[in-house]
């Protein structure tokens, strides 16, 4: 079958997709091989907004009870605060503030999660939880000014609805928290952004009582969140986990789910933040480390922004310990990028995203086509692949073929640049685990493995036929993504990537400055 791209373009490409991504807690921004990850990730990508945990627990200290002259006495510290902060904006990327954890020295009770004990237990006193959440946002209105920080989406807390990140998973008490945070944040200005609730998969029954209760006592809210995975219950095997994956298509259900759920009442046109999503919900799936992660996601991230206002990929790096330090160099964690910034194949279909036109032409199931204002078209295709319901992970047959017509104006050859990842290409985990899956691989090693990450290449020319048309014939190895731009003559073959920056092959940037603002980028 062929497709036959239109010359108007059908729409704009949204950059819902690159809104948002995920981190380790917050404290972790304090290491500098984290900082160099993300200055990778950024000059590849450069996501606007990153979201993590921790912000109020302990390893933050920004909560701190001491004896006073009087007695007990309270000092909030914003040390550590404005060096994360700091760290990320100097990288080209905002805070989305995650209101949590609770401070060990306010909570009621001793309930924790994860390696590093984030306390999920209400405060012992709203009073002191809402001066903390009042204090926290004054300080980086003061620091950072009140246009920059009117920028920052502040979420209350993160997934209420699962009793390991909220003790009992009480729903009201969950409220009770999201009136005092969000009235706290509105007293120090009317204009921050505030909301939640944050939701885990498999709580829409919250939708309607917390969209009641807001209502009712006329509580701020500026958007909605909530979370996406596709995995099941995770099943042990000998060195790694096995989770049960539904399609793609169940990822792009669950972004529609809260504008369905909240059809009819006062919260249906607020934006909607989809603050994590993944395949698994598990830092040790394998899964995240594979070309079939990639072509899983294609079709999220091609057409997810349709659906919502932003979707943030847990996470940009391997640099994550909620389970504890990791123990081998691949081990299924959720990082676009291993320690150390080796990209693995998802990473590439977002720097493959980041190479897309602002125009689309035509999308399918398996393609997007997209087209910049100076003629550069770019197209990005994948082997579409399902869930466990469709067989085993990696059951997708060893070829697939897409046909394009595409108009390029013109009688002049274009230049087609190709980038490919799969199994084989731009795959440092396939070599990795050639070389017997070291899990702490020697520096010769690592350089083998830097190497291997890179897309393969492909560059040739076309000369158009009748109507400045030219005729692609894609064949897309097993679990593949790809990339082909279609370069007008005259045209420099390195330009028009983000920003219009110049690109090498490696999918990296030249010239382009993380720093810059977002309306330059956009």
């Amino acid at each position: 079958m062929r497709v036959d791209v239109p010359v108007e373009p059908v729409g704009v490409l949204g950059e819902a997709w690159r809104e948002c991504v995920g981190t380790g807690r917050a404290e972790l921004a304090l290491r500098a091989d984290y900082l160099e990850s993300l200055a990778f990730v950024q000059e590849a990508i450069g996501f606007r907004h990153v979201r993590g945990h921790g912000l109020f627990s302990d390893g933050m200290g920004v909560y701190r009870e001491y004896d006073g002259a009087t007695g007990r006495a309270v000092r909030h510290s914003f040390t550590y605060v404005d060096r994360v902060v700091e760290g990320w904006l100097s990288r080209g990327i905002r805070p989305f503030l995650e209101l949590g954890f609770m401070p060990s020295d306010l909570a009621s009770g001793d309930q924790t999660v994860f390696w590093w004990r984030g306390n999920v237990t209400p405060p012992r006193s709203y009073i002191e939880w809402g001066e903390l959440v009042s204090a926290t946002v004054r300080h980086l209105v003061d620091r950072y000014g009140l246009d920059e920080v009117r920028r920052w989406p502040i979420e209350v807390w993160n997934e209420p609805n699962l009793d390991i990140f909220w003790r009992d998973a009480d729903q009201d008490e969950y409220h009770r928290l999201y009136e005092v945070t969000a009235r706290a944040v509105k007293d120090v200005d009317a204009e921050l952004q505030v909301g939640g609730p944050s939701l885990a998969p498999g709580g829409d029954e919250w939708w309607e009582p917390f969209a009641e209760f807001v209502t009712a006592k006329d509580v701020p809210i500026d958007f909605v969140s909530r979370h996406a995975y596709t995995s099941g219950p995770a099943q042990p095997v000998p060195f790694g986990v096995y989770q049960t994956l539904r399609p793609p298509s169940s990822l792009l259900e669950q972004f529609a789910a809260p504008r369905w759920h909240l059809h009819g009442t006062a919260l249906a046109d607020l934006p909607v933040h989809i603050t994590e999503f993944n395949s698994s919900y598990r830092p040790d799936n394998p899964i995240h480390d594979t070309a079939y992660n990639a072509a899983y996601l294609a079709p999220v991230l091609a057409g997810g922004g349709e659906l919502v206002d932003s979707f943030s990929y847990w996470t940009f790096c391997d640099i994550f310990e909620e389970v504890g330090v990791p123990t081998s160099f691949f081990h299924g964690g959720f990082g676009l990028v291993t320690h150390g910034g080796i990209a693995k194949p998802t990473f590439h279909l977002y720097a493959f995203m980041a190479r897309c036109g602002r125009h689309v032409l035509a999308r399918g199931d398996d393609h997007l086509v997209t087209r910049d204002d100076d003629g550069r078209v770019a197209i990005l295709a994948w082997q579409p692949v399902g869930g466990s319901d469709d067989g085993p992970y990696g059951s997708a047959p060893e070829r697939h073929r897409i046909g394009l017509d595409v108009p390029v104006g013109g009688q002049l050859p274009v230049t087609v640049v190709r980038r490919r990842v799969d199994e084989e290409r731009g795959n440092a985990w396939t070599l990795w685990r050639e070389l017997g899956a070291p899990r702490h691989p020697s520096r010769r090693r690592l350089e083998l493995l830097r190497e291997a990450s890179q897309p393969g290449v492909e560059h040739f020319s076309l000369a158009p036929g009748p109507g400045g048309r030219v005729t692609l014939d894609l064949t897309l190895a097993r679990h593949e993504v790809t990339l082909v731009e279609l370069l007008p003559a005259g045209m420099e073959t390195g330009v028009a990537g983000v920003d219009g920056a110049a690109i090498i092959d490696d999918g990296r940037l030249l010239g382009h400055s993380p720093a810059d603002s977002e309306d330059a980028r956009r």
